[in-house]
């Protein structure tokens, strides 16, 4: 069964490992095997499920609330997230300006069939709208009971420092930080863990698996498995692009021994490894097949010793992204429409 830590510098536990249904529900998996894939993460004992509102253009909510209809409500940490853009497109359905965040949390909790979310996610820094405008905004949202929390994603140190200071201005404050980090994608160990330690976040990090590379199942030289998220037109392709690369893929065979010596499988290493960084609230997994997860969950709970880090470091070599800067760089510069 899986684990349950602290998010941020509250009073809210969420399990270690956390289903997300990126890429996943409303595109990828059927409504009925995604229903399995939820019911197996909640017999895991998995209470936390993370969504957004723009996974499968508003399809995904709908069919994770669905999966979740008739579970105790007290029991689960429903999180989602705002920014990219919904609907038709129009000039305001995307951003963080009060109009596109007051309008999408009520239709995010319609769609959830819940009357609060525990966790409300500014999806990514909007340059275009003033940062006080958006906090004014998720601090009506906490004082009116729609969201318990409020956390960010893929937010710059300085980004974060400042959205905390106003958030304390406001009466309320930002929980959490949703990156992506994995052991291939390290870009926030030098500056953003910093300051989300300052400034009482944790982190919940999403591709702890590479977008599966650090699964294993993708070898150099070889064509991609049929049906893994290589070959997928639909998004997962070009999200696992930047690892499909002969030298990162020699690499990360390199680290099957490591997951012999520890009794994992790769991918259970690579979600483990994740949860040794102390400011990691939480895992972020999705799943295709309700024995995924099930599979996942064995890396909660997991110490992997000081010297098998090391070894990992040592395999990975110079593979492994830093630049902190990536963060910045990755970011929308203007509001995508």
């Amino acid at each position: 069964m899986v684990n349950y830590r602290y998010l941020g510098n509250s009073g809210l536990k969420i399990s270690e490992i956390t289903y997300g249904n990126w890429l996943t529900h409303g595109s990828q998996v059927e409504n009925d095997v995604a229903t399995q894939c939820v019911r197996a993460a909640l017999d895991a004992g998995i209470s936390t499920f993370d969504t957004a509102d723009v996974y499968a253009n508003t399809k995904a909510e709908q069919v994770l609330g669905d999966a979740l209809a008739g579970e105790r409500r007290e029991s689960l940490e429903i999180f989602t997230k705002v920014y990219w853009p919904t609907g038709p497109g129009g000039p305001n359905d995307t951003g963080l300006s009060r109009k596109h965040v007051m309008e999408s949390i009520d239709g995010s909790l319609r769609r959830l069939g819940t009357d609060y979310v525990d966790l409300y996610q500014a999806h990514r820094y909007d340059t275009e709208t003033p940062l006080t405008e958006t906090m004014q905004a998720f601090a009506d949202i906490v004082r009116q009971g729609k969201a318990l929390y409020i956390g960010v994603s893929e937010w710059t140190a300085d980004q974060i420092r400042a959205g905390a200071a106003l958030a304390k201005d406001l009466g309320f404050q930002l929980i959490s930080s949703q990156p992506q980090y994995s052991m291939l994608w390290r870009v926030i160990e030098d500056e953003v863990v910093p300051a989300s330690k300052e400034a009482g976040l944790s982190q919940i990090v999403w591709s702890p698996m590479a977008q599966g590379v650090l699964s294993g199942k993708y070898l150099p030289g070889e064509a991609p498995p049929a049906g893994s998220r290589a070959t997928d037109t639909k998004g997962g392709a070009e999200s696992i692009g930047r690892f499909m690369d002969d030298d990162v893929l020699t690499r990360v065979q390199g680290l099957r021994p490591v997951a012999d010596e520890l009794g994992l499988s790769m991918a259970q290493l690579a979600v483990a490894w994740v949860l040794q960084n102390d400011n990691v609230a939480a895992a972020l997994v999705g799943a295709s097949r309700p024995e995924q997860v099930a599979e996942n969950v064995k890396a909660s709970g997991v110490t992997i010793p000081e010297e098998l880090m090391a070894r990992i470091d040592d395999v990975l070599g110079d593979v492994v992204e830093r630049d902190p800067a990536m963060t910045a760089r990755n970011a929308p510069s203007t509001r995508v429409a």
